[in-house]
């Protein structure tokens, strides 16, 4: 597997990144079934792992960290994770603040069981906490050796910018990485997000290239559509009766056809059409069982071609995302009517 500088931190990094997501009760994995695909991703010569401390409360931190520790392979890997999330019923145990993030962050490192976390990231924008207070934390856990690096997840192309002009202005430590959704069928960071981290050497580590499977070849016109817990959490993403789904579904029959015709797997010209961006550096695959990551991990090891690439910007033009609802997050503005109504 050919490695790629993540960003202008030096650090090397596969093009596969393993996603720790579906570890835990989430995705219905506990230790021995997780483990083997960590293992499995780390032979094929995947470097980084990427997690959450949402995701399955917690769970998937455990389970990776407790692999790293009992295999002795902690070294070898560019270990991130997240924090934003709510991690509980009380107020203040989510979001952005100082006060949460300099606490959940040792309890990442207890969960992870080790003494440091490479990239450090804040999973969402938080509108009501200063950009500054943030980075402020962030570079006291950097000073502590707590933290390696510090990135973002989801933000908005302004937001990026914002946070790299607040860094300059007060002495902080910068987000060196950010974390976007990217598929064929959400491309809308192709606009402006994917330039900006290009312009300030960001390294990119694309969440969802398949869409949250829709491009894994099991979303076919005429065929009995998969029932996941995703899709229940997530309706206004999966939901058939809505136009924007429709669309996607479309979408996603042309793609299959086009992949079919070039002699791959729709998973491979999923994740390889995402690995040739020049803006990305790593694509982060989610895989609940060894099948899923086995059929995913070939991706890193070939290209599309031009005529490929070219056919895909006419099924799903350049800049364009089909449900707006793929984005990850929207502004408050958008989604809260009293924000942009004068009463």
């Amino acid at each position: 597997m050919d490695y790629r500088l993540f960003g202008q931190t030096g650090m090397k990094v596969s093009p596969i990144c393993l996603g720790g997501m579906m570890f835990g009760w989430w995705g219905g994995n506990g230790y021995e079934e997780s483990s083997k695909m960590i293992r499995r991703a780390i032979d094929a010569g995947v470097n980084v792992i990427d997690t959450a401390d949402i995701y399955a409360n917690g769970e998937s931190e455990e389970l990776i960290g407790r692999f790293l520790a009992e295999s002795g392979l902690r070294d070898r890997i560019v270990l991130a994770t997240k924090v934003h999330g709510s991690m509980g019923d009380d107020p203040n145990h989510g979001g952005n603040s100082r006060r949460w993030i300099i606490q959940e962050v040792d309890n990442s490192l207890r969960r992870l069981r080790t003494d440091w976390i490479d990239l450090y990231q804040i999973h969402r924008p938080d509108p009501g906490v200063d950009i500054d207070e943030t980075l402020g934390a962030l570079t006291d856990l950097v000073r502590a050796g707590k933290v390696r690096y510090i990135g973002s997840s989801t933000f908005p192309a302004y937001q990026v910018v914002e946070a790299q002009w607040a860094a300059e202005r007060r002495n902080r430590e910068r987000f060196v990485a950010e974390q976007p959704p990217y598929s064929i069928l959400a491309r809308g960071v192709e606009a402006d997000l994917l330039p900006v981290c290009r312009r300030y050497g960001l390294g990119v580590l694309a969440w969802s290239p398949l869409a949250g499977g829709w491009l894994t070849g099991r979303y076919r016109e005429g065929g009995e559509l998969p029932q996941s817990r995703r899709a229940a959490m997530l309706p206004d993403r999966y939901d058939m009766t809505l136009p924007e789904n429709r669309r996607k579904l479309a979408a996603v029959e042309r793609l299959a056809l086009l992949a079919e015709e070039s002699g791959i797997s729709l998973i491979d010209m999923a994740l390889r059409f995402v690995l040739q961006h020049p803006g990305v550096t790593s694509a982060i695959i989610g895989p609940r069982t060894m099948e899923h990551l086995e059929s995913q991990l070939g991706a890193a090891d070939a290209s599309l071609s031009e005529d490929v690439l070219d056919r895909i910007d006419e099924i799903v033009p350049p800049g364009v995302t089909i449900n707006a609802a793929d984005a990850g997050w929207r502004p408050p503005a958008v989604v809260d009517a009293s924000l942009r109504r004068r009463r």
